[in-house]
Order: structure tokens, then sequence, then C-alpha cells
């Protein structure tokens, strides 16, 4: 272990049993983890819309990403499913070529696709573009809100807080760094909106960049996402999370704990 686990734990401010994140993890080629999602992709897209409260179903997500407008909906919700669409085509080019890495253009990039139009600001961290001082709250449903970090002119504290998070992860194996980057995006919210999707993106990208095949929320699981993240932004303990995050994962059943 190249540093203690409090100075991972402390560089990201949460904590998880580390024992208890699983070392057999199947590993392919990147040609080949790349095709899975790529044939995936309407799945995929739908499951994070679904996550968002989205509206559309699986079918209306297949028809739009066939280029076949849906009417009924707002089109908010519409270009937030092709938003998505987009960012995940995006971090497949970023992989098949080599040019994924667990960077801050890299994220912003990738949140600068995923909720463009629909947010205060998007591609920048808080404090980066014109607005300087506003922080929103994340909504926990019945356990109340959690508030992160100040926003900042210039966003001094989250550069800071970003670099030596990705800093420490660089000691984690694959799984757990990619897991771990996800839950670290989504708690110290980086910008106005989008995070934990950017953030599952960028777990994605970590993944398949090591031949370890993507993670999708399914759609059936989205409650209990909703309440093990609210239990985790409470806690700020992240056993739980990495545990559901695994028992996604498309290899389950051979992913096994130490």
């Amino acid at each position: 272990m190249g540093c203690c686990d409090m100075t991972l734990f402390d560089a990201l401010n949460f904590q998880w049993d580390r024992s208890a994140v699983p070392t057999i993890i199947p590993f392919h080629s990147i040609e080949r983890v790349c095709f899975r999602l790529h044939k995936m992709l309407p799945e995929f897209v739908w499951d994070a819309s679904v996550l968002e409260g989205n509206p559309f179903t699986f079918p209306e997500v297949k028809t739009l990403l066939d280029g076949v407008t849906i009417g009924g909906h707002k089109i908010s919700d519409q270009e937030q499913v092709l938003n998505l669409a987009e960012s995940a085509k995006r971090l497949l080019a970023m992989v098949k070529s080599d040019q994924f890495e667990l960077s801050k253009p890299v994220f912003t990039e990738l949140n600068g696709i995923v909720v463009r139009g629909e947010s205060l600001e998007w591609g920048v961290f808080r404090g980066e573009g014109q607005e300087q001082s506003y922080t929103p709250d994340v909504s926990l449903g019945e356990l109340g809100y959690y508030t992160p970090l100040p926003t900042l002119p210039g966003a001094p504290t989250l550069n800071r807080v970003f670099s030596e998070g990705v800093a420490a992860l660089q000691e984690c194996e694959p799984f757990e760094r990619a897991t771990a980057f996800f839950l670290f995006g989504a708690l110290q919210q980086f910008f106005f909106d989008g995070n934990k999707r950017t953030s599952r993106l960028v777990m994605n990208g970590v993944l398949m960049s090591h031949g370890i095949d993507a993670i999708s929320v399914p759609a059936a699981k989205a409650q209990e996402f909703n309440e093990k993240m609210a239990r985790f932004y409470r806690s700020k303990d992240a056993t739980e999370m990495i545990a559901f995050l695994v028992s996604c994962h498309p290899e389950a059943k051979t992913i096994l704990p130490p």
C-alpha cells in the first residue's frame, strides 16, 4: 500500500472498509468492454435517466436514439436523454483512442455534455464561471440536506480538493479507484449539477480503460440507489455504496471479495 488509509480517506473526506473491496475482477480487452457498452447504450442511457426522474420509457429512449423524436414529453426531458447518450459516446471515443485519464479536463468536458442547457453553468467547477457565490444543497429526502464546500471565486478549494483526491486515488487498484471516484465526485459536488451522472461516466472510464466492464445502475434499483446515496452523504461511509456498485456490475457473480 503506497500510503496509509487515513491519508486516502482524509483526501477524499469519506472512508470505507477496504477489505471488502473485491480483488478478483474479470479483465477483457479494451475493444471488448467498449463494444459491450456500445451495444447496451440505450439501456445505459435509460438507466441513467431513470435515476434523474426522467419519464422516458426504455422503448422511447431507443426510438429517440434512433433519431426519431417522441411526442408528449418536455423538451428538457428529451435533451437530458440526448445529452446522456452524447456523453456516453464521447467517453467511448476517449477510451478507444487512449485519451481517457482521471483528470480535471476530462471531468469538466464530460460535465459540459451531460448537463448542457440544463444547469446554471456546465463544464466548469463551481466558482470558475460567472456564478461565484451560490452553493446548492443536495436533497436527501427524509434525511434532510447535505451542504457541500462553498462556491468561491475561482474555485480554489474545489481545485485543491480535486487534485489531492485524484492523487490519493492513484494508489488504489482500478476497481476501487473507479468506484471511490464516483462517490468523491458525488460528495464534493464540483459542478452546479450533474455531479453523479458525470462522476459515474468517469468511473466507467477508469474501469473500461483497464479492461473492466462498465457499471450501469439498473432502473429497477433507482430507489435503492437513492436511499443508499442519502445514507452515504450523511455518514461519509462508502462501504455500503461500493458493495451496491459491485452488485450492479455485469459480472457481479464472479467478482469476489478477498
